[in-house]
């Protein structure tokens, strides 16, 4: 029964490995014992399943790294102007 344990740093990452569908079987299987009893972990699961959910329907998009890049120095064009 001890090898079905975990602790709660270990279900976190467990929870984290799954929300990204790297977890294995057995992880699954432990993090979801472990679950029965925790409710912390059982809210930072939900938590985690919430934060995945908003990230899907938000459609955010990233800056490409040249137009970060054309932005940072245009900021410090002006930043050197003004000292």
């Amino acid at each position: 029964m001890s090898k079905l344990k975990l602790s709660c740093q270990e279900a976190n990452h467990v929870c984290d490995k799954n929300q990204y569908k790297e977890a294995n079987f057995w992880e699954k299987v432990k993090l979801n014992i472990h679950l029965i009893y925790c409710k912390a972990c059982r809210k930072y699961s939900a938590n985690n399943g919430k934060l995945s959910k908003l990230f899907k329907v938000s459609k955010v998009e990233a800056m490409d790294h040249n137009s970060k890049e054309k932005l940072k120095s245009s900021f410090e064009k002006e930043l050197a102007k003004h000292q």
